[in-house]
């Protein structure tokens, strides 16, 4: 029984405290502490308000239609298989991803824990596995502590800060090793499948690539991980930022999704036929995406800053090509074996929970090849010199979302619409402060 092998684990590991985490609507960590003895005796719960606060820790106006007046508790039960030690404590502690329930025993429908399920579930009607490999990428900056201040890269080992591009350097990313180090110690203590790391290329900027493995669970390494980068840069006085587009004049920061489909039965890729070449099913998925992104792109670009990114010639998707190994589209087909044929999508941001882009991107891929939606052919040149066709702002996207009835009938109404009324209220709060450039151009000036 699941209980049984965490009260082993537990004890095996001398435990002492458990962290019980639960993602929120923007993909942080919301929960409880609680001592290992009174962990295993005892049910957990949360209200389940905390699943529609805005990033600032607000509510939404409506969110006694959302969740009742009552501020009602949840029922969280323990995932075994997300049992991680966290080992940037001193003493014995243990952290766990907890589901929420309703008190009547079923999922909640607006944990986005959940969301990714339901999709899986869909994939798993029909006798697929989807395989996922996420690319996370992300900035380290000097400590900032007043938020009218531009970022600034931190200064490294050399006592100097970075000076212009250094994409794939071994020698910038070296510049970083005390914290790079302890980065990789406390992911093998969580047991993070991540692979390669390189300099991206923006200032101290860094990307980690995961191996490719289950959707679930690789959104757990997706979320655990981010915890883990900041704890690491902290120890050494620095920050380690996930926002889209921290500084005005460096690159974004994504979270490349690399996805294939595998038969359950046969393990082989159902994107290629037994010959090696394409089957349908793999343009079908393409198509998908294509359909259903400009709905599904408020998940993908989930906060204000997020589309900062959608800019001509700063190295992210604008429109809704796909290509070869063509990075200048959103939706890239990597050189590879037809076992290993994929889909890379390239529009989620790092900012975004990574439950809902993972869900949500396969969401548009299953709808693409049930539907058989046909892509359109290839595009062999530079896509950021054609016309940007993706929404420009989150007020947009949301519009977009909401006028998506396939994606939010396989998301769940209920989800759909507490997401974008915690995205509306995220908007209007931002649409209510006066930035530094309409003091600057416009104060005197108009």
């Amino acid at each position: 029984m699941s209980s049984d092998r965490i009260r082993d684990w537990l004890k095996e590991n001398r435990i002492t405290e458990v962290e019980c985490l639960v993602p929120d609507m923007t993909g942080r960590a919301r929960g409880k502490f609680i001592p290992a003895d009174k962990f295993i005796k005892e049910d957990t719960r949360l209200p389940e308000a905390i699943l529609v606060q805005t990033v600032t820790g607000d509510y939404t106006v409506v969110h006694d239609e959302l969740v009742g007046p009552m501020d009602a508790d949840m029922m969280l039960r323990p995932d075994a298989d997300t049992m991680r030690l966290v080992p940037w404590v001193e003493y014995p502690t243990a952290q766990i991803i907890h589901d929420c329930y309703t008190r009547e025993g079923e999922p909640h429908a607006l944990a986005t824990r959940n969301v990714l399920r339901r999709v899986l579930s869909l994939y798993e009607a029909e006798g697929w596995r989807p395989v996922v490999a996420p690319e996370v990428e992300f900035y380290l900056i000097q400590k900032n502590l007043d938020p009218d201040h531009e970022l600034e890269a931190p200064i490294g080992r050399s006592g100097r800060r970075e000076a212009g591009r250094q994409a794939y350097s071994i020698d910038a990313v070296n510049e970083f090793d005390p914290i790079i180090e302890e980065m990789y110690d406390f992911c093998e203590a969580q047991n993070l499948d991540v692979n390669s790391l390189i300099h991206e290329s923006g200032i101290a900027q860094l990307e980690i690539n995961f191996l490719h493995g289950d959707a679930l669970n690789l959104a757990d390494q997706v979320f655990v991980f981010k915890r883990t980068v900041h704890e690491a840069a902290l120890r050494h006085d620095i920050y380690a930022t996930f926002m889209a587009k921290p500084m005005e004049h460096e690159p974004g920061s994504a979270m490349h999704i690399h996805q294939s489909i595998v038969d359950t039965k046969t393990g082989l890729n159902i994107f290629s036929n037994e010959d090696g070449t394409e089957h349908e099913r793999f343009r079908h998925f393409i198509g998908g995406l294509q359909k259903y992104t400009p709905g599904a792109i408020a998940f993908f670009a989930p906060n204000v800053n997020s589309y900062r990114r959608f800019a001509p010639k700063i190295a992210a998707p604008i429109n809704l090509h796909w290509g070869y190994e063509n990075r200048t589209a959103g939706i890239r087909v990597p050189d590879s074996s037809a076992q290993a044929r994929r889909v890379e999508n390239r529009f989620p941001g790092v900012d975004t929970n990574p439950y809902l882009a993972i869900a949500v991107s396969l969401a548009c891929g299953y709808l693409g090849m049930k539907q058989g939606i046909e892509a359109s052919e290839p595009h062999t040149g530079d896509a950021f010199q054609e016309p940007i066709t993706i929404a420009r702002s989150l007020e947009q996207a949301l519009k977009l979302l909401n006028e998506n009835d396939d994606l939010k009938e396989l998301l769940g109404l209920s989800f759909v619409k507490a997401y974008c009324a915690v995205k509306q209220e995220e908007f209007e709060t931002f649409n209510r402060v006066i930035s530094s450039w309409e003091r600057e151009f416009l104060l005197l000036n108009v």
